[in-house]
């Protein structure tokens, strides 16, 4: 029987910028009914009378909650003392709600993040740079695996090829596009033209996907794409906050009532890198089967099942920590480092101490 929690990896963080020096990691509770308390220094983890956990607050960076769990008054006071966000979701990945301390006391991130609200020279550079890094992300996953395909004469590499052209359509007048609502209309393209050929990056027979569906997702593939993207949206809201942002307030992403705007527009550079590379890696390589996943008989709606769910989990932890050379900073660093990095050089480029932000992009 596996735990109901993805054990926490222990890494050192790298001095790109200024990080706290702790080994950390997120902790997901994914046990119905447990309990969340804190003995000491320690945060513990109890269902049906057992202990599932016991690990040094100092070790944890995170604590996601999937499903319902209660906590101590002594632990949630722990959590916000320690700056740790505490974010729950349903078993199904959908966001619920964050705990998390307030803001950090960098009035100078915000007052340049109010600042450049609306159609201002430096919205119009951001947000520029979210696309083109999500979209150049997305190219260069097709790319990868055109280049993998063996037979040149296949339906397949006929997709991917008219994929990566409507990319590159969509890339091309990124940086000549002066008007936002212009630019999300190039995000919305290339998005599309990613997706109409997602299928062709999928090697298990056992799994197809048409289009992207979100509320609900109505098969395997969107059930994993949109629990991760869950998960990476608390990754990204938890490395704003850190830097200071006011998540609420973003580019591309409209302001809505109880939208993290600004997370939702960080987001974009990672979704392929992370999110959707864990998908495709657990479906290719057989650690998720069909099996992994259940049907609601009246909304349809397809869900990973407890023991999926677990090994989704633990893969997403895994790339989180995996390490790579970042292309601005010179150096190794683990994407959920990146996370943060890119944070700070958002906030560096509105605050006038940089010429330019920066996306990240990978080949």
């Amino acid at each position: 029987m596996h735990p109901p929690f993805t054990p926490l990896p222990l890494y050192s963080l790298t001095p790109l910028l200024p990080y706290p020096s702790t080994p950390m990691g997120t902790l997901y509770i994914t046990q119905d009914n447990a309990f969340i308390g804190k003995i000491d220094e320690r945060l513990q983890v109890r269902a049906n009378k057992q202990t599932l956990l016991d690990v040094p607050m100092i070790k944890v960076d995170g604590v996601v909650v999937l499903g319902r769990a209660t906590i101590s008054p002594a632990a949630l006071i722990e959590l916000l003392e320690r700056k740790i966000p505490l974010s729950f979701l349903t078993g199904t990945g959908r966001f619920l709600g964050r705990l998390e301390p307030p803001l950090t006391k960098n009035i100078f991130v915000r007052s340049a993040q109010w600042r450049a609200i609306g159609e201002s020279p430096q919205a119009l550079h951001v947000v520029r740079g979210f696309i083109r890094g999500k979209l150049k992300n997305y190219r260069h996953t097709l790319m990868r695996v055109q280049r993998e395909t063996t037979d040149q004469n296949s339906e397949s590499l006929s997709k991917l090829v008219q994929g990566i052209t409507r990319l590159e359509q969509a890339i091309h007048p990124i940086n000549t596009t002066d008007k936002i609502e212009s630019l999300r209309g190039l995000e919305g393209a290339g998005s599309a033209a990613y997706f109409g050929c997602f299928q062709q990056l999928i090697r298990a027979e056992e799994f197809s996907f048409t289009t992207r569906q979100r509320r609900p997702p109505t098969d395997p593939i969107n059930s994993l794409l949109s629990f991760g993207y869950s998960l990476l949206r608390h990754d990204i809201e938890s490395a704003i906050n850190i830097v200071g942002f006011d998540p609420y307030l973003g580019y591309l992403h409209t302001e809505r009532y109880g939208r993290p705007s600004l997370a939702l527009d960080v987001m974009e550079e990672f979704r392929p890198l992370v999110v959707d590379a864990v998908v495709l890696a657990a479906i290719n390589r057989r650690s998720l089967t069909p099996a992994d996943f259940t049907v609601e008989p009246l909304s349809q709606a397809v869900s990973l099942s407890d023991e999926g769910r677990r090994t989704f989990l633990r893969l997403y932890e895994q790339k989180k920590q995996s390490r790579f050379k970042h292309p601005v900073m010179g150096k190794q660093c683990t994407y959920q480092e990146a996370f943060e990095i890119q944070s700070r050089l958002l906030a560096k480029y509105l605050m006038g101490e940089t010429e330019q932000y920066p996306p990240l992009v990978l080949k």
